[in-house]
């Protein structure tokens, strides 16, 4: 075999020397699979409720079985087998940072659903979307005012469904504090993530990601002492359907999307977890979601459809600079 030609660049099909624009609208494509994805997240919560088993397990679990399922897909693609083989240092080791981010947000915001309320914990992990754009604006990057507008009346909607949470205490302030947390890791993590993606395919950075994931989670389970076996058979088909739903349908399309579409889009779109996870709690559990839920919806698919129509910068100037 031949020399790499290449050997500091993974070997994909058309690599991108600039990043997408906060506010690039992305392929007819990979927008239907966005809203897959998150339809796929909005079974998280439920799916999770259903599991008998600690949080972080239950975080460790989703990123360790995927790993099986990805590496499979590695070993018949002679293609991604050279890719991981040849993947630059760094491209490695962003794809660690991402799982490190992802890891780091897992074990944040599920303990902050343990100190404060889950409206509060899930409004104030719902500010991703600021994060991205806040990142987005440290890297250089122009994002819109028309943007700026949309991811408020998005975060406007989610306030409106969850409600928030005015009690002061030490206890609950820790709690907002970790959700708040969450969503910057949140951020981070698909900022990375799509920075790596520019030159990396799907299944090799996800294999990385989720590998390097499953390991800090379960450094995580092991101070913690969160017990990782001894399930009931139903928990162990909740892991399985989360692992196949949220983790392979849900993160790994958005890993999919991120190399067309900016991290503030993707965040602002997830933001649609939380009006599916409450119809699908209707569903499941018989719980009747608010009268919230509608305007809320408006809401939020208002704010997408802001962001994506924000006109972005000219594209030659409003490539982000590398990751360093």
């Amino acid at each position: 075999m031949s020399a790499d030609p290449s050997p500091r660049r993974s070997p994909v099909p058309v690599p991108s020397d600039r990043a997408p624009a906060p506010t690039a609208r992305p392929p007819g494509l990979d927008l239907a699979l966005l809203g897959l994805a998150v339809v796929a997240v909005s079974t998280s919560a439920p799916l999770i409720r259903a599991a008998a088993a600690p949080s972080m397990a239950i975080g460790f679990w989703r990123n360790a079985l995927a790993l099986p399922l990805l590496g499979a897909a590695v070993l018949a693609s002679p293609r991604a087998r050279r890719e991981l083989r040849h993947l630059a240092p760094r491209e490695r080791r962003l794809a660690v940072l991402a799982g490190a981010f992802l890891a780091a947000h897992f074990a944040a915001w599920v303990p902050s659903l343990s100190f404060t309320s889950v409206a509060s914990s899930v409004a104030l992990v719902a500010t991703q979307p600021v994060w991205a754009a806040i990142i987005a604006r440290w890297r250089g990057q122009h994002v819109p005012r028309q943007a700026w507008w949309g991811m408020g009346a998005a975060m406007l909607g989610t306030v409106v469904l969850t409600g928030i949470d005015l009690s002061i205490s030490p206890r609950a302030l820790f709690g907002d504090l970790l959700a708040l947390v969450g969503g910057a890791l949140a951020a981070a993590y698909v900022s990375v993530g799509a920075e790596v993606r520019r030159t990396v395919s799907t299944t090799v950075y996800s294999t990385v990601c989720y590998g390097t994931a499953a390991v800090a989670l379960l450094v995580v389970c092991g101070v913690g002492g969160s017990e990782l076996t001894g399930y009931p058979a139903a928990t162990w088909l909740a892991l399985v359907a989360i692992v196949l739903g949220p983790q392979m349908l849900g993160h790994t399309l958005v890993n999919r999307v991120l190399r067309t579409t900016s991290p503030m889009v993707v965040s602002v779109a997830i933001l649609f977890e939380i009006v599916g996870a409450a119809l699908l709690a209707w569903v499941a559990f018989d719980e009747v979601p608010p009268l919230s839920a509608v305007p809320a919806a408006v809401l939020i698919a208002g704010g997408v459809v802001l962001v994506v129509r924000a006109n972005p910068m000219d594209p030659a100037v409003a490539g982000a600079p590398p990751l360093e």
